[in-house]
């Protein structure tokens, strides 16, 4: 289950036994924290309490560890990180003894899991997606909690902004929420961590109750991929004149060429792409998934490339992958990626077939 309903579930009841799964570390580090802190409040006792394995015991060994009867502290919770029980299996072939042994083991243990004492718990940990089709997580499935820790992408993260800002008791003004969308669909991996330590950072730095565009430009501008945003931007609006100021003041400012032109490209691509799927019917919000984007992001995206044909756009891509190796061997300088620009800008052969 998701992250939300994982937690809803939690609020009715800790189970004994529960799986934390997926590529999110920030969504397992949220849930272990919650459960830690709804079974054991109090600090001195979760320290008696909770015992940390950081490796797999063999199975039978688990299997007895789990009917362990605490010793110094009324609850025994065992916390078993990075564990590789729940991975899929890439190998095949293995020794029909040691595959018996291990039947056995994993039966003790499934008997141990569905049985536990009422005093003890197990949180089983995973930097990987769970294997649905393994007894061990149908059993989790069955007598606990599974929690999927999936990445966020473009399009999902609505929730988790909502909930965080809800957390926070700040919201966004509506500049301010249109940029965080632009932001977040344009970075490479979308960190959870890093965004409730930037959002947090600013909700020390000012009082006022609604966030402001100009707030989140302070947080992202080190974020290499977002501080091109309004680079792009000037580029779907075709507005030259903007567009080479921020690109001039962006060369003034020492950025990295190769990471300019990468942003650009990828901007200059997802137009592309666009204007094909628009062609294809695909229009609007819809747009969101096949390119990966939020919808809203999408649909603007998707308005914008009506404005270019897609010669331009072909022939925009081709030098900036021309300017990129020529940058980066040192055989040309910055007025190749400029030229790009001014071409994006310029009127599209179509704009002007419209215009006539």
């Amino acid at each position: 289950m998701k992250y939300g309903e994982f937690m809803a579930k939690l609020r009715k009841g800790i189970p004994h036994a529960m799986l934390l799964a997926g590529e999110e570390p920030y969504y397992i580090e949220k849930a272990e924290t919650a459960i830690l802190g709804a079974l054991l409040p109090d600090e001195a006792e979760r320290t008696a309490a909770v015992q940390y394995l950081e490796r797999d015991p063999a199975l039978h060994e688990l299997a007895d560890l789990l009917a362990t009867l605490p010793f110094l502290s009324e609850k025994a919770v065992f916390v078993l990180r990075g564990t590789e029980l729940f991975r899929e299996k890439k190998s095949v072939g293995e020794d029909a003894k040691k595959g018996k042994a291990k039947d056995k083991g994993l039966e003790r243990l499934l008997a141990a899991i569905a049985d536990m004492p009422e005093t003890n718990y197990v949180i089983f940990e995973s930097k990987a997606k769970a294997d649905k089709r393994k007894k061990l997580t149908k059993a989790m499935e069955k007598v606990g909690a599974v929690l999927d820790a999936e990445p966020e992408k473009p399009w999902t993260i609505e929730p988790w902004i909502r909930g965080k800002l809800a957390e926070m008791g700040r919201s966004f003004d509506r500049e301010a929420a249109a940029y965080f969308m632009n932001a977040v669909s344009m970075m490479k991996t979308i960190s959870l961590s890093f965004l409730d330590r930037e959002l947090s950072k600013l909700a020390l730095y000012t009082d006022a109750p609604r966030f402001s565009r100009a707030d989140l430009e302070r947080a992202f501008s080190s974020v290499p991929e977002v501080s091109g945003f309004a680079l792009h931007d000037a580029v779907s609006e075709r507005n030259v004149k903007r567009a080479m100021s921020v690109l001039e003041r962006e060369i003034g400012d020492g950025a990295y060429l190769p990471m300019i032109i990468a942003g650009l490209t990828r901007h200059v691509r997802q137009l592309w792409q666009a204007k094909r799927l628009e062609a294809r019917g695909v229009r609007g919000k819809a747009l969101g998934q096949p390119l990966g984007l939020n919808p809203f992001i999408a649909e603007k995206l998707g308005r914008a490339a009506q404005g270019f044909d897609e010669g331009t756009l072909k022939a925009a891509f081709l030098e900036l992958a021309d300017a990129d190796y020529l940058l980066k061997t040192g055989q040309a300088g910055p007025e190749l990626l400029e030229h790009a620009v001014i071409r994006l800008c310029g009127r599209s052969a179509e704009a002007k077939r419209r215009q006539a």
